[in-house]
């Protein structure tokens, strides 16, 4: 019952991930359809449900365009867990701001990159240019698309794919 569900609106754009136990919810109240079903079965005393692992909301529900929140881990990840200065990956990682906090650099993704610890000591509090030092990559805001949104979950949901290649 604790399985993940992907969450599709009216026009099949993925909006979230709940549990089965909330999936199950919808589909009995008549506010979702069932989707997918790859995961068997949930027995109760009376009847069988199909376990979903995708449905689709009845109703268009209409939100915002979601982005990429801002932390420590998003920025490893938008980085691909290697270090902008020196290209080394490595599990042991620091956050660094390109134009240091204190010489008026704000705390934004184009401000924000993934360093090495050595690289991160070596640059200091200063810009890239006083330390010469050089960015593998200009950071930017991640894309805030449906694969890059929920792939953290892909690795046990191989059937979710179809649903977020096209957005």
């Amino acid at each position: 019952m604790n399985g993940l569900v992907l969450v599709l609106n009216a026009n099949f754009e993925p909006l979230h991930v709940c549990e089965t136990r909330r999936a199950l919810n919808l589909i009995v109240g008549g506010k979702a359809r069932l989707v997918a079903n790859g995961r068997g079965y949930v027995h109760t005393v009376r009847l069988t449900y199909p376990r979903p692992s995708v449905i689709q909301l009845q109703k268009m529900i209409r939100r915002p365009h979601p982005r990429v929140r801002l932390s420590k881990r998003e920025v490893f990840r938008r980085d691909e867990f290697t270090c902008q200065y020196c290209g080394r990956q490595t599990p042991h990682l620091t956050i660094d701001h390109v134009i240091p906090r204190h010489k008026g650099g704000s705390h934004i993704w184009s401000n924000l990159v993934a360093a090495c610890p050595p690289c991160n000591r070596r640059k200091g509090g200063r810009t890239t240019d006083e330390a010469h030092m050089h960015l593998q990559r200009i950071p930017r805001e991640p894309p805030a698309t449906a694969r890059y949104l929920f792939a953290r979950h892909l690795d046990l949901n191989q059937e979710w794919t179809d649903f977020l290649s096209g957005w």
